[in-house]
């Protein structure tokens, strides 16, 4: 890979690894610490998530009209203050809820900069660009998730700590290092969300891009549970905190030491489609295994089989959302990506937090089985009768 490669590598492993330390342990602590019913956690993360929609949104915007390097070190800069905030006021849900929505706003403008830098640095590699942005964050993940549930059991304090001090060195890695990379940026890139009423060749590979992320979009509603409902379901089963954050350990261990496997796979498994049929069936399994778990172990299970599924759906996307994006869109396009996953984050908390105050997990299992089924539709749908063009 290109040394501009690693260097986004290397931020993104830190930045993960201290959001890593708080995103698994939100709604337990608004649940669990802090008394609130799921169903408010869920309104509060989907706040955080809506905040990160925008937040894509304008990086999206932003790396297409401005600089890339200048955009990211606002939107982390504004992540890093909040933090800060959250180090010394967590206590009050009032301020923690103000604090986790401005860290979605700022993190929001920087993920879609970040994988549309790798994508205009390093052409050639295609999938492997997105992937290597893919494996940093879980390889992130694995290292917060691992410590963050046996530092949550000493003190919840420390957890946000660690996570201001790891955004400031984020910072610091893109103020000194990421500069340079705005000469290796496609200074075409200048477009907007409201000159898309172009072309009909424009328009064609925009709706596209809408039907294929609709599938995007059950994916991360379902996938949200584990970070939510089923989080705080695992405690009501008296798994200790710990082995619930191991459950992400497991996860972004086995996405970065997992990756000779999915090179085999996407080998033999060309098709960008496939790789996400065959992940969204990955997926509906893990979710069949986790309704009937009660102990950790069949827990771990699940997690390792959704692993596998998204090890093959979520860089298959933005790759394919790459190859969509008409010349001087490619900012734009992974950032409606990036909107789309938010979004996902953003109801699925909040779905699943009122079915299960009014119902039960195993309701919300059902239908989450049920909605599954809609990305095979969608991936199916998404090229058919479309003209699109990379250089229109």
């Amino acid at each position: 890979m290109p040394k501009q490669i690693w260097l986004l590598v290397i931020a993104t492993t830190v930045n993960v690894t201290g959001a890593s330390f708080l995103w698994p342990l939100n709604t337990i602590y608004m649940h669990n610490e802090l008394g609130k019913s799921l169903a408010f956690a869920g309104f509060i993360l989907m706040l955080n998530q809506g905040a990160s929609i925008a937040g894509n949104l304008l990086g999206g915007i932003l790396f297409d009209k401005f600089s890339p390097y200048k955009t990211i070190l606002y939107g982390t800069g504004l992540a890093m203050m909040a933090s800060t905030v959250m180090v010394l006021l967590h206590h009050d849900i009032v301020y923690y809820s103000i604090a986790l929505i401005l860290i979605g706003f700022g993190s929001g403008i920087t993920w879609p900069v970040m994988f549309a830098m790798a994508g205009s640095i390093w052409k050639e590699g295609g999938r492997r660009a997105f992937n290597a942005i893919y494996v940093a964050q879980n390889f992130g993940v694995a290292l917060g998730a691992t410590v963050g549930g046996y530092v949550a059991s000493i003190s919840f304090n420390y957890i946000f700590i660690s996570n201001a001090i790891l955004f400031f060195s984020f910072f610091l890695i893109v103020f000194m290092t990421f500069k340079p990379m705005d000469a290796f940026v496609d200074r075409q890139m200048h477009t907007t969300v409201l000159k898309q009423q172009g072309k009909m060749k424009d328009k064609s590979a925009f709706i596209s891009l809408l039907i294929l992320c609709g599938g995007f979009l059950i994916t991360w509603i379902a996938y949200s549970q584990w970070q939510s409902t089923i989080a705080s379901y695992t405690q009501d089963l008296q798994i200790p905190l710990e082995l619930y954050s191991t459950l992400w350990a497991i996860n972004g261990f086995l996405i970065v030491l997992g990756q000779p496997l999915i090179k085999l796979l996407t080998t033999r498994v060309t098709s960008q489609k496939k790789q996400i049929y065959v992940g969204n069936t990955i997926f509906l399994i893990s979710f069949l295994i986790a309704l009937w778990s009660e102990t950790f172990s069949m827990f771990a299970i699940a997690m390792v089989i959704l692993t596998v599924g998204e090890m093959l759906v979520w860089p298959a996307v933005p790759t394919l959302a790459n190859d969509l994006a008409p010349q001087g869109r490619t900012g734009f396009y992974q950032g409606i990506v990036n909107s789309i996953g938010a979004a996902g984050r953003m109801v699925g908390p909040l779905l699943g937090g009122v079915i299960v105050d009014m119902f039960n997990i195993e309701l919300l299992f059902f239908i989450l089985l049920a909605l599954l089924i809609i990305p095979y539709i969608t991936t199916s749908m998404y090229d058919r009768g479309f003209v699109f063009t990379r250089n229109t």
